[in-house]
């Protein structure tokens, strides 16, 4: 005698390839790690909550800001607010749809009275960024504003010079194309830079609909792999080559020196 169909769901497929329930569930647990963290001690004292990250843990567009504010801070979510609806009016007028994206920050706290931060507070959350989009796995990585540019490029160029020029970059175990754009909340401020947001954020669906570029032979620290308590050192960008060979948009380079690391909103 047969037996009746199956009323258990069948595994929802990773659009990567595989399952993709155990990588989701690992997002979380990285979030319930993120929350526990008191490395920072300062940060840790002053903070209503960590702000992880929100969104699509599907998603091929993963945006990434420099720290919460205050009302990040308040609501426990990155990038609300005014500049967070600026950039989804641009994310629609571009055909994306908002909800699509996943968001977080460099650093998971927000900072006394928004002072720059220390290298070593950028130390402690730059493996939660690198093993965040290892578990998201987008295609395109959107760096907003200075200080996330500078961080995920390796490089000091100012956000002015590189904004909108996309580039092969390695973070974490992840190749991905990032592409600079200005801080929306700078822009509010300059009818000029939300017309240069405009344009660039424009190009995003292109982007999108190119390949994505082949990983890099693994080589992370033991906390990247394992998924706990990441190190500063787990975050790692380099440009690398396309997959025909061709050079990268940019020169790789050594990671930004805590010297160029700051301020957190300069360097424009």
């Amino acid at each position: 005698m047969s037996a009746g169909p199956s009323n258990a769901a069948a595994p929802e497929e990773d659009p990567a390839g595989g399952d993709a329930a155990p990588r989701r569930a690992a997002l979380e647990a990285l979030a319930r790690d993120a929350r526990g963290c008191r490395r920072c001690p300062q940060l840790a004292a002053a903070r209503t909550t960590v702000v992880f990250g929100r969104g699509d843990p599907d998603a091929e567009l993963l945006l990434v800001g420099a720290a919460p504010g205050r009302a990040e801070d308040r609501q426990g979510l990155p990038l609300v607010g005014e500049p967070a609806r600026l950039l989804d009016e641009l994310l629609r007028d571009a055909g994306i749809d908002p909800e699509r994206t996943y968001r977080t920050t460099v650093l998971r706290c927000r900072l006394p009275d928004n002072r720059d931060p220390l290298p070593e507070e950028v130390a402690h959350c730059a493996g939660y960024l690198a093993r965040t989009v290892e578990l998201v796995r987008p295609r395109v990585v959107v760096a907003l504003g200075a200080f996330a540019t500078k961080l995920l490029r390796g490089d000091p160029a100012p956000i002015r010079r590189v904004h909108g020029r996309d580039e092969i970059r390695t973070i974490g175990r992840r190749a991905v194309r990032l592409l600079p754009l200005y801080d929306p909340a700078a822009a509010l401020y300059a009818e000029d830079a939300v017309a240069a947001l405009r344009a660039d954020v424009a190009r995003l669906p292109a982007l999108l609909a190119l390949p994505a570029p082949p990983d890099p032979v693994p080589a992370v620290t033991a906390a990247v792999a394992s998924g706990s308590s990441p190190s500063g050192d787990a975050l790692h960008s380099a440009a690398v080559p396309e997959a025909d060979g061709a050079p990268p948009s940019a020169a790789a380079a050594s990671p930004v020196p805590a010297s160029d690391q700051l301020p957190l909103f300069g360097g424009s």
